[in-house]
């Protein structure tokens, strides 16, 4: 069968906040397995877990229809396609043109990720640059489009926490298996 890979980020449900899910001490374990060995087949997966491959796809299918599991793709590094530079843009919008906003921003391909937030701005983007002048330009063309009013940038020096889920996941099968 084919190959299932690692949880990319999906931090807000597109229907807004998304119900509790049941996920069971099983579905943890696959879920860890799905992290730890994002190339295996399904088939393998069944083995070391010491269950059915229908009975896996089954809980694989469910988690995907549940949102739980949101992809099946690589990660992959915006530093080595060329783009070392991360920066975090708060975009504060005319009130009222929010969505007309967050539709441009998918135009701008150095933007890895939006967000609507609360506090300091309407809008938390992650953009990924060749450089400082690359970075440069991007805020440029960010404040050139309609509804925005001014943006603030904050460039991170160091990733200290590396973008992981297994945590979670290994607090959500403590929290199932009681």
């Amino acid at each position: 069968m084919g190959t299932v890979a690692a949880l990319p980020t999906e931090p807000a449900h597109p229907e807004g906040n998304r119900r509790d899910v049941a996920v069971d001490t099983l579905d943890t374990r696959i879920l860890r397995l799905l992290i730890e060995q994002p190339r295996t087949s399904v088939r393998e997966y069944a083995r070391i877990l010491g269950v059915a491959r229908g009975t896996l796809q089954a809980r694989l299918d469910r988690m995907e229809r549940e949102g739980v599991i949101t992809g099946t793709g690589p990660v992959l590094s915006p530093a080595a396609l060329g783009h070392p530079v991360l920066a975090f843009v708060h975009i504060e919008v005319t009130q009222g043109h929010l969505d007309e906003v967050g539709d441009a921003l998918a135009a701008v391909p150095e933007i890895i990720e939006a967000f609507s937030i609360t506090g300091g701005g309407d809008l938390l983007t992650r953009v990924a640059a060749r450089d400082n002048a690359h970075l440069e330009d991007v805020i440029q063309r960010l404040i050139r489009l309609p509804g925005v009013v001014r943006t603030r940038t904050e460039v991170a020096l160091r990733e200290r926490v590396a973008h992981r889920l297994l945590p979670l996941v290994e607090s959500v099968g403590r929290a199932a298996a009681r």
